[in-house]
């Protein structure tokens, strides 16, 4: 059928021609069929191809995840050499600082050592007194309050004999007066008498078991 057939059959449909479809014109049963089919190929699109492309964009963002959680453990991987030094290094540290805090038998024994520390180094004790236990986490905190006298070089020798130990020890609240401040009769020529107040506290390790 030629194209101006075809024009001639559509300027002759009317209203009455889609009661009668089965004997409308060819042309007008072409162009019910060509949008019956595109209605069907919409529909078929929305309810099936769409919801396939919204699981697929779902399945995409999953992908992107999962690719940087593998990068990242392919990168712990590849530095597990690395993390396991790493963490041998570590526990070496840990268990030297272990070893610098002293269980309950060396409690005593670090004392007799601050005692001694004061005199070695010319200091007058005027006050010694252990603290209260204070318990952490792994550790215990044992605080120790020290009053000395003496010469202000004797101090930086004490302080000096107290980072040379073994253990761990920490001073803090260090207050240090001239004793003859208010001494009408000091003599100025002599060197100045101090009076120094400190608490040294050490850490012991608190046991498994305790």
């Amino acid at each position: 059928m030629a194209f101006s057939d075809t024009i001639s059959e559509l300027q002759k449909i009317d209203g009455e021609d889609f009661k009668r479809i089965g004997t409308a014109p060819v042309a007008l049963r072409g162009i019910l069929i060509i949008l019956a089919c595109a209605a069907v190929i919409g529909a078929m699109a929305h309810l099936m191809v769409k919801p396939q492309f919204d699981k697929l964009k779902v399945v995409e963002v999953k992908e992107l995840e999962l690719r940087q959680k593998f990068d990242s453990e392919q990168a712990k991987a590849a530095n597990r050499t690395a993390y396991v030094e790493q963490l041998e290094e570590m526990k070496k540290t840990f268990n030297v600082m272990l070893r610098q805090l002293p269980n309950k038998t060396d409690i005593e024994s670090l004392l007799v050592d601050l005692s001694q520390t004061s005199v070695a180094s010319g200091l007058e004790v005027q006050f010694f007194k252990p603290d209260n236990e204070v318990p952490r986490e792994f550790y215990a905190e044992y605080p120790i309050r020290i009053s000395v006298t003496g010469q202000y070089h004797q101090f930086g020798k004490f302080i000096s004999g107290l980072a040379a130990l073994p253990r761990i020890v920490t001073l803090s609240s260090i207050d240090i007066e001239d004793i003859n401040a208010n001494d009408s009769n000091r003599d100025f020529t002599n060197p100045s008498r101090l009076k120094m107040d400190l608490v040294a506290t050490t850490y012991r390790y608190i046991e498994e078991d305790e």
